[in-house]
């Protein structure tokens, strides 16, 4: 009798292509998929619950995989998969579920973490975990720009298109997102010494969304555009250019919620 495992997973997306399997089979899932079959010894499809980019990290990914028995216990899955992952991935924790749930299709929200360094010099512990910029932004013109995000928008002008590599195995990949509307529910902005932390809750995030948001923040932070143009840009629903997505290195998956 086939079981489904539910599994809670950390990366450093730094040394990976993203989520999403590709030809070349360096992404989390394919890793994950790897281990899976040499355990089972037979292929297993692990469905994760959104696909983060090449570069991005995430603290509490969650995925699901249909297994063929509960041979092992949800203790001893972690362990076999920890043993076979690259140490940069982990099973945090894992729980068999009904068939009923679905890690994308039965989230409910998500929330990204964006980190930003203000600081002349970028300590090495920090490199690949944020964005620096080594000069002065306003923090004031960032929080009144991150506030135009709030609330229900189509946030097609903050949104890149999928399906530019050839080499995606996922036909899905190269489809149009069938709406672009997305609600955020809170975006909160917090300084820490030379450390800035954005952080989005939302009901779903568009591909390169959070990157493009952070992008117009900052240059609004910086002087070069106002927060009339980024209201404009976000009120029109349409793509204009030009735009900057923010490094990937700065962005975490930090929670799916159910």
């Amino acid at each position: 009798m086939s079981r489904r495992l539910k599994l809670i997973i950390a990366y450093d997306g730094a040394p990976f292509a993203g989520w999403q399997s590709q030809s070349h089979r360096n992404t989390i899932q394919d890793h994950i998929e790897r281990a899976f079959e040499r355990v089972l010894g037979k292929p297993a499809r692990v469905h994760g619950a959104g696909r983060t980019d090449a570069g991005v990290h995430a603290l509490a990914q969650c995925a699901h995989v249909d297994l063929p028995d509960n041979r092992l216990s949800v203790a001893r899955w972690s362990e076999a998969l920890n043993a076979l992952l690259p140490p940069t991935i982990r099973v945090l924790r894992c729980q068999y579920v009904s068939t009923d749930f679905h890690a994308r299709l039965s989230a409910k929200g998500k929330i990204y973490r964006y980190r930003i360094w203000l600081s002349s010099v970028l300590p090495p512990f920090e490199y690949g975990r944020a964005w620096h910029i080594p000069r002065p932004v306003d923090l004031t013109i960032l929080r009144r720009a991150a506030r135009q995000f709030v609330g229900t928008h189509d946030f097609a002008g903050f949104a890149a298109n999928r399906g530019k590599s050839a080499n995606r195995t996922d036909s899905s990949r190269g489809k149009q997102e069938k709406s672009t509307i997305r609600t955020i529910y809170s975006v909160r902005v917090r300084k820490t010494g030379p450390c800035v932390t954005i952080e989005f809750d939302g009901d779903g995030f568009l591909y390169k969304m959070v990157r493009l948001i952070i992008g117009a923040l900052v240059r609004s932070a910086l002087g070069k555009l106002s927060i009339e143009n980024v209201a404009a840009r976000l009120n029109s629903g349409q793509v204009s250019a030009p735009r900057f997505a923010a490094p990937a290195e700065g962005l975490s998956l930090v929670r799916v919620r159910y």
